[in-house]
């Protein structure tokens, strides 16, 4: 399993953004208690799962945790260019170099 959480705080009236990714929908921990979650709170809590053996994208690529990202990727930008945004990442070693490839371009697009 693979997570991204955004997580933007403000006594906790922000936003915690999960992007979980897993090689099939039958590895989704918490799966249900992720969605009572965005249920109950869907102003401050947003889920987007990965599904790389069952998902694909508009391209037909598989769906990496990477790929689900680069759907939002300016609407994280702009989340990232907060200070009250905290980024927790766990996953197989090398993942970030996709992560990498969507957050690198909007960076330098803006002299960073």
């Amino acid at each position: 399993m693979y997570c991204i959480v955004l997580y933007c705080c403000a006594q906790f009236n922000g936003l915690a953004w999960l992007f979980l990714g897993v090689p099939t929908s039958s590895s989704l921990l918490y799966k249900e208690e992720f969605e009572k979650m965005k249920e109950k709170a869907p102003e401050n809590f947003r889920l987007d799962f990965a599904v790389s053996r069952e998902q694909t994208n508009a391209k037909g690529e598989k769906m990496y945790i990477q790929t689900r990202m680069a759907e939002y990727a300016e609407e994280l930008w702009e989340l990232l260019k907060k200070d009250n945004t905290y980024v927790y990442m766990c996953g197989l070693k090398g993942m970030e170099k996709g992560i990498d490839e969507i957050l690198v371009p909007l960076a330098t697009k803006e002299g960073n």
